[in-house]
């Protein structure tokens, strides 16, 4: 091996060097940060043990970062986090079965669903929980109407649902009048079908 042989052999060593892993106390500590929209704290936890030690970390309930910043509307967090988690983080279900956007629907953060929904694509609405309802369900469930608008005009419909919803000149979800209201049809976890009204929020 020549000089230059062995120059290039160091830089490559330096480049692949390993992160250090997390403590226990660590992932509490970045969990927290999400929770509470410390962003320095969070930046600091990824300059420290690298990014992909984001999609590893969990609490005791299946929790990911994004559970904790998408449940509490923090977007600035949620801003930096999205480039640096796995794409699998964003589908990632806890125990109750629950994604990042389940949560967020929950608790009416339309910009946060909309990021994530927009980052990852449609396919995220479709996921059920252990209670059979997916992010659209749960929206409907709190009665967020805003909310729920928004994910049935971005959801895949499937062919039945685009003829009740859609009018001949406008035959995309895309298109819908927002003062008009919208039947939807959502499957529980038995495989029932309920019909459920959004309403348009026009005022009378």
């Amino acid at each position: 091996m020549n000089e230059s042989d062995s120059y290039h052999f160091l830089n490559l060593s330096c480049t692949m060097a390993t992160w250090p892993l997390p403590t226990d106390d660590d992932k509490e500590n970045l969990l927290l940060s999400c929770r509470y929209d410390d962003l320095n704290d969070v930046q600091g936890f990824v300059t420290k043990f690298g990014s992909d030690a984001l999609s590893s970390v969990r609490d005791d309930n299946g929790n990911t970062v994004l559970h904790m910043t998408c449940g509490n509307g923090h977007i600035d967090v949620l801003d930096y986090l999205l480039p640096l988690v796995s794409p699998s983080v964003l589908s990632a279900q806890n125990s109750a079965g629950s994604t990042a956007l389940h949560w967020a629907a929950l608790n009416q953060h339309l910009e946060v669903a909309q990021k994530l929904v927009q980052f990852t694509g449609a396919d995220l609405i479709d996921i059920k929980n252990t209670a059979g309802r997916s992010p659209l369900g749960e929206a409907e469930m709190i009665g967020w109407d805003e909310g729920a608008r928004w994910l049935v005009q971005e959801m895949k419909l499937d062919e039945t649902s685009q003829h009740d919803v859609n009018d001949n000149e406008e035959d995309s979800p895309m298109a819908m009048d927002p003062a008009q209201d919208v039947e939807v049809e959502i499957q529980d976890a038995d495989g029932q079908v309920a019909k459920m009204t959004i309403s348009g929020g026009a005022t009378t």
